[in-house]
């Protein structure tokens, strides 16, 4: 005998499984929705200097192409999503991180999909082998981090996660930059008068 919990389920993959969900209307009336469960999953962004990020160029079967994107991966069962971004950061580009900072999360597509993405930002990165899962074909590119940037803005990289993931730690790096560059000026108003009045 099935639960009513299981009439919902429509189909079980490895990963994921969609379930037919009730959406209630304005109108009183109750419309069915397909929505795919997902356990939620980790991008990452290593940056390989101040001035330099490690992506990955991953072939996707899903669109039939090779796409340049950020380190990403689904979280295992009860693994948290901290632990899930050091194991995927290591298993596609090698690299081992000192120290992974949370940089918040977001909803991939949450007109179809319930999937919770969570942002790190790995630093202090050493260099290794990579453990890549049989069928997967990734490869590490380090490149500049304002080519990365330059990269989301002119459409070579259209990977939505990495694009986020890219300009939400872009802004916040100019953010700070210009957060210090105000207390700076802050804490010397004096010397600052006194080179504008030199170079004037």
């Amino acid at each position: 005998m099935t639960s009513q919990a299981d009439e919902r389920v429509l189909f079980t993959a490895r990963r994921f499984r969609v379930e037919r969900v009730p959406q209630p209307c304005a109108d009183g009336s109750v419309r069915e929705r397909e929505v795919v469960i997902h356990p939620g999953s980790v991008v990452v962004v290593p940056m390989v200097s101040a001035d330099a990020v490690c992506l990955v160029e991953v072939v996707r079967v899903a669109v039939g192409e090779t796409l340049l994107e950020l380190p990403a991966g689904t979280l295992d069962r009860d693994e948290p999503p901290l632990a899930t971004a050091a194991r995927e950061l290591a298993e596609e580009t090698g690299y081992r991180a000192g120290r992974i900072e949370p940089a918040g999360a977001f909803w991939m597509s949450p007109g179809i999909l319930r999937e919770r993405m969570h942002l790190f930002v790995a630093h202090d990165l050493v260099a290794g082998e990579q453990a890549l899962e049989p069928g997967e074909l990734i490869q590490p590119r380090v490149v500049p981090w304002q080519e990365a940037v330059a990269m989301c803005l002119d459409g070579r990289i259209f990977d939505a996660k990495s694009v986020a993931g890219i300009l939400l730690h872009d802004a916040r790096r100019r953010g700070t930059e210009g957060l210090a560059g105000g207390s700076q000026r802050a804490a010397d108003p004096a010397g600052s008068a006194g080179s504008t009045a030199t170079s004037g």
